[in-house]
């Protein structure tokens, strides 16, 4: 759920892609007003303070100017962030829901989705903590925005066989790089499993590409799960999406394929285990080679090299427990539901702790 990702030679493509603006055009085609966001899900950095927020009830992004462009440092930890988050709020924390979290990679505080109450009448908020475990509000009454409208995203009625909504699952995660914002998520396409880039400064949002993939752990072809979580990742100098699904298989998109009303057919490159979320997912470098760390539901944290990933071929044929691209779980990471880069040797991660009760920590890298 996402992040402005540090990676290199990746603005070489999406220039060429979609002509990306300077950071400055993108804060300058924001204008005060009221953020009328129907619902606050999943959040990325952009450049200059600017974050992004998925609005899948609404089915837009929006582009919020924080203001927060002071350099800043030093860890973030919050015992029970849940149970201050709905003090503040003037509520409990069985009505409060934190939906993301993500940190201003400049001023280093941490920014929290919530949804005040349950079901589609909860109040979207925005907050933030500093290194001093403040907490307050970014307040949307007449705050610097913009915003795009998906215009085929399922209906707001839509239902799957089990009556969960569709529209819930618009916008499932978030990427900013090189100034596109990269959207995962469900579209009203036959093929509903959609990515897409969106340029900013914000214009029209396309209708993104319909992907398929191999899911060994299921023995099928897929086309109407979406993509969980992901992030932005070069191999051999081609831009890449690296995105996870439920039950767990891990599967690249170049970017260069990812062309508006296209169908494309991702590669499985790793099954990590069945009856499984992903949730969140992290690039960084450690003793000089780039790693993937990935929180999950039900099979802790996994950490991943991505030394030779090229070399993995795909999966294309049913797999009993796991495949592909290895990975070793962090066995002192437990319960971990969000996390993010705070510098280049830490994260701050949401984890759950004995009791429900929800802690902010920061970490060191594994």
């Amino acid at each position: 759920m996402r992040k402005e990702v540090p990676i290199l030679c990746l603005a070489l493509l999406l220039v060429a892609v979609a002509g990306a603006a300077s950071p400055g055009q993108g804060l300058a085609s924001l204008k005060a007003g009221k953020a009328q966001l129907a619902s606050a899900g999943v959040l990325a950095f952009g450049p200059e303070g600017v974050l992004f927020v998925g609005d899948s009830q609404g089915a837009k992004i929006f582009a919020l100017d924080t203001g927060d462009r002071t350099a800043g440092s030093g860890a973030v930890n919050v015992a029970g962030i849940n149970e201050k988050v709905a003090a503040m709020l003037g509520s409990s924390a069985d009505q409060i829901l934190i939906n993301d979290m993500v940190v201003n990679p400049v001023s280093r505080k941490v920014y929290l989705s919530v949804s005040r109450g349950r079901g589609p009448d909860a109040t979207p908020v925005v907050l933030r903590v500093d290194a001093a475990g403040k907490i307050e509000e970014l307040a949307l009454d007449n705050i610097k925005h913009a915003s795009v409208e998906l215009a085929n995203a399922p209906a707001a009625d839509a239902q799957d066989r089990r009556g969960n909504s569709l529209r819930l699952q618009a916008i499932t995660d978030l990427a900013y790089a090189d100034g596109q914002v990269f959207i995962a998520g469900l579209s009203n396409e036959e093929f509903a499993s959609n990515l897409r880039s969106v340029p900013f400064p914000f214009a029209n949002a396309d209708k993104g590409a319909s992907v398929e993939i191999y899911h060994g752990a299921h023995g099928r072809w897929e086309t109407a799960s979406p993509v969980r979580t992901f992030v932005p990742y070069e191999i051999q100098s081609e831009a890449h999406l690296l995105a996870a699904y439920t039950c767990t298989p891990l599967v690249k998109f170049p970017v260069a394929q990812l062309k508006p009303g296209t169908k494309v057919v991702g590669t499985t490159i790793a099954e990590l285990g069945n009856r499984n979320r992903p949730l969140d997912m992290i690039v960084y470098k450690k003793g000089g080679v780039d790693q993937v760390l990935m929180s999950n539901s039900s099979r802790g944290v996994m950490k991943m090299s991505m030394a030779g990933v090229e070399k993995y071929d795909a999966i294309k044929d049913p797999v009993e427990d796991t495949k592909g691209l290895p990975y070793e779980t962090i066995a002192s990471l437990k319960d971990v539901e969000q996390l993010d880069l705070l510098d280049s040797g830490h994260a701050v991660i949401l984890a759950r702790a004995e009791g429900g009760a929800l802690d902010l920590r920061t970490i060191p890298l594994p």
